[in-house]
């Protein structure tokens, strides 16, 4: 009797468990009747034989899957410093570098490499924006010495020092504007017409040029608040901006390089030789001819007629992220896949070991 309270407690659990076994021949036909399965589906069935093994890679190959996984090599920002120096943001940390002889004078030591934009303030600083903030390096010690993680987001795509040495920080969010002595946020521009300023530059009247996914949007430095907008570009998101001798504003998009009246806001002309194409870089020479980077090579154009003087070949990756011309009698090209210099009469780029993926 007790044996059988034990195994009807047993069955009467499995039951509300949702889990019933059987065995021998009537245990059989009970679970054909409750299943309603044929009897041959009741007999597992196997492969004939196992799968092959998995090869493992070796230990070399492994430390090289690993790092095309988490290494970034691409160069987002280049800033030429008062003393002469470049400094390159990548995706390993911030390096300053000789332009002359491409020797490496020092590292700075940021808590998160993800650079996103630098430039440098009136007196010399260093501004640098992460994907984490905001901070200020001193280039005569290499150290931070001031940042900001209150802004309308830490992840900081553009910088611009206005007229009056106030320091600009676009973000994913909005504009914030910098005291450059204390670090510290006098305003911000939370409201901003298409939400991200994906780069900025300042025009000859003291405002500032915002590119951001819905266009162009000037705004007054002086008391932070919008004066146009610019709508229904070729491409409508406008992801690098700089200006040249005449005050034209220069616009990439990613299918259409703009150029744009300052004043007016009106579309002068798009440029033939970059139509239907990415630009995401560009930047003026002293000879005034410029440099425009794309998802798929880099160009010298003649700015008056768009006619293009060089192609670069050479370069670490076709995708090129940001320029710095006329640093150390070079063009510095930072690309996704790393730095690379061109010099004058040079037949094509080469790479800065230091900065890319081949040699670490």
């Amino acid at each position: 009797m007790v044996f059988f309270s034990q195994r009807t407690s047993l069955f009467f659990c499995s039951s509300l468990l949702g889990l019933v076994t059987f065995s021998g021949f009537g245990d059989r036909v009970a679970a054909e009747k409750i299943l309603r399965v044929d009897p041959s589906e009741l007999t597992p069935a196997y492969p004939v034989s196992p799968p092959p093994p998995r090869q493992q890679p070796l230990p070399e190959q492994r430390r090289q899957i690993e790092n095309i996984q988490e290494t970034d090599f691409s160069v987002k920002a280049l800033q030429a410093d008062y003393t002469g120096d470049l400094w390159v943001g990548y995706g390993r940390g911030l390096t300053r570098i000789n332009p002359n002889t491409g020797e490496i004078l020092a590292r700075v030591n940021l808590p998160n490499y993800a650079i996103g934009a630098m430039v440098q303030d009136k007196v010399g600083r260093l501004w640098v924006g992460s994907y984490e903030g905001l901070k200020r390096v001193d280039p005569r010690s290499n150290e931070i010495t001031a940042q900001n993680l209150f802004l309308p987001s830490k992840r900081v795509l553009s910088l611009q020092v206005d007229k009056r040495g106030y320091v600009w920080a676009g973000t994913d969010n909005g504009l914030a504007l910098i005291s450059p002595d204390e670090g510290l946020i006098m305003t911000t521009l939370k409201k901003l017409p298409g939400v991200s300023a994906n780069a900025m530059t300042m025009d000859a009247q003291g405002h500032l040029w915002v590119g951001t996914l819905d266009g162009l949007v000037r705004v007054n430095t002086a008391k932070a608040v919008v004066m146009k907008q610019i709508k229904e570009l070729p491409g409508t998101t406008v992801q690098t901006l700089a200006i040249d001798s005449l005050g034209l504003i220069w616009a990439g998009t990613p299918n259409n390089l703009l150029v744009i009246n300052s004043k007016t806001g009106a579309i002068l002309r798009s440029v033939t030789a970059l139509r239907g194409r990415n630009v995401t870089s560009i930047s003026f020479a002293n000879d005034k001819s410029v440099w425009v980077g794309t998802d798929n090579g880099l160009l010298r154009l003649n700015p008056y007629t768009g006619a293009v003087l060089d192609k670069v070949a050479g370069l670490p990756s076709s995708r090129i992220i940001s320029i710095a011309p006329d640093v150390g009698n070079k063009l510095w090209i930072g690309t996704s896949e790393g730095l690379a210099w061109l010099m004058p009469k040079m037949e094509k780029a080469k790479a800065h070991l230091a900065f890319t993926r081949a040699v670490q």
